[in-house]
């Protein structure tokens, strides 16, 4: 029996050698990221049978395990994937939020600004020290417009940039992963025994994918692992690496679109496709944010143009000429897809400023009809022909043949804000006297007195500086004459009743007597008159943006939108946080090296590696007291 008890001795050192080296390196790794644990796994040899029964042949080892456990792996892929979402997302929103609202760089102190200068104009239209403050206001409005939209177009550019070093980053890991998957498939074929360590570098591999892109693995019975996108599409298969690509947009070529290429085309994923990851929060960053936000500050930018245009030029500067445009503003862009087999190029105009929105809007020929979905709600409108309008903004073909299919994306308030500028060059082109004045005829009877009058806009009427007298008659009736044409009579009078010709309002109130006369002639002496700029800063208080918002509450909107946004990511992020350290520490409870649970096992495995030697030692005495008891 000393040969088996020598197999058995041998078996026990085997055993605790492993046991051993197991741990050893297990104390070795402690400090490497995304190493699990490992354990060796032991069995009892076959028995050997006898007549006196079954006799122990020792121990052998079958495996080495690591510690793992699946579920929480996959729970952890999935919060770091959300987590990094939201932080990538977070940081954009941070810096975006932070430059709208410094005093220094935001439209809301420059706005007030302008309308305190253009009142202090309407309380001294003379002065031409408050006249150039107003022009200084005018230029330091459309500057700080202008680099508002500059940072914000920078900051597009950056997170492309970022796109595009995430997209490379992943396709690195995805190759890294393929390698492992083939090293993997040939240790384990060859051996038939886990490769543990090469299982934790993948395991790496996948986490760090996931911080850049949501990735769902699924394991194969070789041990290689598939990684798919959200959205299903194969990144890793086996040893193959499906590489993401970006090209420019198809319809800005300052944008990258992200996909998978195929041939020379690429496939391009919708934003929704990639949700999750650092790459899905710049998308998303870029799509549900900084796109709206440039669209709202295009938008007040193109509002206030027109209205203060519009109003500018219904009166007169101090050289008794009608007011010029003000202010230049950028106009609406529509963009025909790269990949359209058309040759149509569509326009677009803004009609009624006031019912902007600063959506987007996609346009698509069908092949009979047009069909328009305004993409900040998905809301479709279809129509037979072109040219049409929707939210203020006219549609239309402009030149070629459409083909079925083609598509357009239509930017009506995009470029507003890059291409706002102040348009005054002197402080007497502001026009703050209206272009006519009202007066009593000196020889009146009656208590009849005459408004000062209000020019009818949208835009001056050609006769709108001719001389007009109203005369009383008797009959409680009064005539026109000067009117540009015809010369209305007995036009019934009521106190106080607006009048209305050539493009200007007026009231007469009192009781005028027959052959009283009241004259609105052109306003030739108008250096002290204030009306036109009482009208232009009334513009401040007017709901003018969406027919429902001021300038400055409309702008107050984007501000609030954007740190609501910011608050959000903010609270997610920290939620995703913290569920992200929970589920780490799970993973390390069960993965994780403990230095004091190793410490005793080096002592176990110590004592049995000695015991195992000492009965290595027995074996050998006996097996001398054998041979001489053969002499």
């Amino acid at each position: 029996m000393s040969g088996s008890l020598l197999g058995i001795a041998l078996s026990g050192l085997n055993g605790a050698q492993g046991g051993l080296v197991t741990t050893g390196h297990n104390i070795a790794n402690v400090n490497t990221p995304g190493y699990s644990r490992q354990q060796t796994v032991q069995a009892s040899n076959l028995p050997q049978s006898s007549g006196a029964g079954f006799f122990g042949r020792g121990v052998s080892i079958e495996t080495v395990r690591r510690a793992y456990d699946e579920f929480l792996n996959v729970q952890g892929l999935s919060i770091q994937a959300s987590a990094s979402h939201w932080n990538a997302t977070l940081s954009q929103l941070q810096g975006m939020d932070q430059l709208l609202s410094d005093t220094d760089v935001g439209v809301t102190g420059a706005l007030n600004d302008l309308f305190k200068a253009v009142n202090v104009v309407g309380a001294n239209p003379a002065d031409a020290v408050a006249r150039q403050s107003m022009l200084s206001a005018l230029q330091e409005v459309a500057g700080r417009v202008q680099d508002l939209d500059a940072r914000l177009q920078s900051q597009g550019d950056a997170n492309e940039r970022r796109i595009a070093s995430t997209v490379a980053a992943v396709n690195v890991l995805g190759a890294q992963i393929a390698q492992l998957n083939d090293r993997i498939a040939l240790a384990s074929g060859s051996t038939g025994q886990p490769p543990n360590d090469l299982f934790d570098n993948r395991d790496a591999l996948v986490a760090d994918l996931n911080k850049l892109v949501r990735a769902n693995v699924v394991t194969q019975s070789d041990g290689s692992l598939n990684v798919f996108l959200g959205n299903g599409q194969a990144l890793v298969v086996g040893t193959r690496a499906y590489a993401l690509d970006t090209a420019p947009d198809a319809f800005d070529a300052t944008r990258l679109s992200v996909g998978l290429r195929s041939g020379g085309t690429l496939l391009g994923f919708r934003p929704q496709d990639l949700e999750g990851g650092e790459l899905g929060g710049l998308l998303a960053f870029r799509e549900n944010t900084l796109n709206p936000a440039r669209n709202a500050l295009g938008r007040i930018a193109m509002v206030l143009a027109a209205n203060f245009n519009q109003q500018h030029k219904l009166g007169v500067d101090r050289n008794g000429q009608f007011g010029a445009d003000v202010f230049a503003a950028g106009l609406p862009q529509a963009n025909a897809a790269s990949t359209n087999t058309g040759t149509a190029q569509l326009a677009a105009t803004v009609t009624n400023y006031a019912a902007l929105t600063d959506s987007d809007y996609r346009v698509q020929w069908d092949g009979t009809n047009w069909n328009v979905t305004r993409l900040a709600d998905n809301s479709l409108q279809s129509f037979a022909t072109l040219p049409q309008t929707v939210d203020g903004v006219a549609i239309s073909l402009a030149s070629g043949a459409v083909a079925t299919g083609d598509t357009f994306l239509v930017l009506p308030t995009r470029g507003g804000a890059a291409g706002f500028a102040a348009l005054l060059a002197r402080s007497d082109q502001i026009a703050a006297a209206a272009p006519m004045r009202t007066s009593a005829g000196g020889g009146n009877t009656g208590s009849g007195s005459i408004s000062a009058g209000l020019v009818v806009g949208p835009a001056a009427n050609a006769n709108l500086q001719q001389t007009v007298t109203i005369t009383f008659t008797a009959a409680g009736t009064f005539d026109v004459s000067g009117f540009g044409t015809g010369t209305p009579s007995g036009v019934p009078y009521t106190p106080g009743a607006p009048i209305s010709y050539n493009g200007w309002t007026i009231r007469i109130s009192g009781a005028p007597a027959a052959g009283d006369t009241f004259t609105i002639a052109a306003n030739t002496s108008g250096s002290g008159d204030n009306r036109n700029a009482a009208l232009l800063a009334g513009l401040q208080t007017g709901t003018l943006v969406g027919n429902s918002a001021t300038l400055g509450e409309a702008y107050g909107q984007l501000l609030a939108r954007v740190g609501n946004a910011a608050h959000e990511a903010d609270l997610s992020a920290g939620a995703q946080a913290r569920l992200l350290e929970e589920t780490q520490a799970r993973q390390a409870s069960v993965s994780g090296v403990n230095l004091d649970e190793e410490a005793a096992n080096l002592l176990r495995y110590q004592q049995a590696y000695q015991a195992a030697g000492k009965l290595i030692s027995v074996a050998s005495q006996l097996f001398d007291a054998l041979l001489q008891l053969g002499k």
